[in-house]
C-alpha cells in the first residue's frame, strides 16, 4: 500500500510461475495419477503423502532458487537456507487440503488447472515471503494485521 507496484518483481514471479511450476504440475499430477490411479482412499492419501514429501520440496526450492537466479543474487540458495522450512511447515497446513479436494473431487483432465488456481492463492504468501517474511504464516498474518492498523489509522485522520 502505498508503494509503487515492482513490475520487474511481477515479471520474474511470472516467468518462474509459466517455466517451472505450471509444467511441472502438469507432469507430476499425471505421474502420481500413472503411479497411485483412482479415487480410493489408499490410492489418495498416498498421491497426497507423495505430493507432500517429494513435489512440494521441489516446487518450493525452485521457487526460490529461479527467484535468486532471476534477481542475480550472489548466493542462489541464500533464501531456500534461510526460509525452506518455515515455507515447507506452512505449506504443510495449506496444500494438503488442497491436493486431498483435488484427488478426491476434480476430475483429472482438471487437475493441473485446479492447482494452479490453488497456487495463486500460495502464490501471494510465497512472494510475501522471498520479499520480506521468513516463510511463516505468522510473519504473513503479522503484516496483514499492521496493514489494516494503517488502513484503520489513514481512515480516521480523514
Amino acid at each position: 500500500r502505498g508503494q509503487p507496484l515492482d513490475w520487474a518483481q511481477t515479471r520474474r514471479v511470472a516467468l518462474v510461475a509459466l517455466a517451472f511450476h505450471g509444467n511441472f504440475s502438469y507432469v507430476w499430477l499425471r505421474a502420481l495419477e500413472r503411479a497411485l490411479p483412482g479415487r480410493r482412499p489408499p490410492a489418495v492419501l498416498g498421491k497426497v503423502l507423495c505430493d507432500q514429501l517429494l513435489g512440494a520440496p521441489v516446487a518450493i526450492l525452485a521457487f526460490y532458487t529461479g527467484m535468486s537466479v532471476l534477481q542475480r543474487k550472489e548466493d542462489i540458495f541464500s533464501d531456500c537456507k534461510k526460509k525452506f522450512w518455515n515455507t515447507y511447515k506452512t505449506g504443510l497446513m495449506y496444500w494438503p487440503f488442497v491436493q486431498l479436494s483435488n484427488f478426491l473431487l476434480v476430475p483429472v483432465y482438471l487437475r493441473t488447472a485446479y492447482t494452479g488456481l490453488c497456487g495463486f492463492v500460495w502464490a501471494t504468501f510465497i512472494c510475501f515471503s522471498q520479499q520480506s517474511g521468513d516463510g511463516t504464516a505468522k510473519s504473513a498474518f503479522l503484516w496483514l494485521q499492521r496493514e489494516k492498523v494503517n488502513a484503520d489509522e489513514e481512515s480516521s485522520e480523514k
